[in-house]
């Protein structure tokens, strides 16, 4: 999708923020009609901004195409003060704090790597941080799903 205009993005805020809102709802608390609110959901699905199901956005979609993985290694008395950092930079996605080499793994979007380069200077900068290593995602073969999870549940808890 090209361009997202101001109530494209107001609306996926209210569903990232509120993923049960219902149409009827949404209209209301943006102060637009329902035929409006409606035809803009199905055109943000339609253009894959939001994925099935309705209630997730595709941030490639949006213009956020480059995606990292950065391991960070931290000054452990430090640890509380960088991961409240990092909750502070937009394109910081998740924060992990792992065993083995490093201490906090994130994933970071960016439109663009010079976009990455600059989300990476703020997590250099940041109290705390010693180093940092950079991995990016070339593709997505298998993205973030809980079904087959759920539906091993489902089948053990029916036999």
């Amino acid at each position: 999708m090209n361009q997202l205009d101001p109530t494209d993005l107001k609306i996926l805020l209210a569903m990232i923020r509120d993923p049960r809102i219902q149409i009827g709802e949404l209209s209301e608390s943006l102060g637009i009609a329902r035929n409006t609110a409606q035809t803009r959901v199905r055109r943000l699905l339609r253009a894959g901004v939001l994925r099935p199901g309705g209630r997730e956005v595709d941030l490639e979609a949006v213009g956020y195409d480059v995606v990292a993985f950065v391991t960070i290694e931290v000054s452990h008395r430090e640890l509380d003060g960088v991961v409240a950092a990092l909750r502070l930079i937009p394109q910081v996605l998740e924060v992990h704090e792992i065993s083995g080499r490093g201490d906090v793994w994130c994933r970071v979007v960016a439109t663009d790597t010079h976009n990455l380069q600059s989300s990476l200077r703020q997590v250099l900068r940041i109290k705390g941080v010693i180093r940092t290593e950079t991995v990016l995602a070339l593709h997505t073969h298998i993205p973030y799903r809980t079904e087959p999870l759920i539906s091993g549940l489902a089948k053990a808890s029916n036999t």
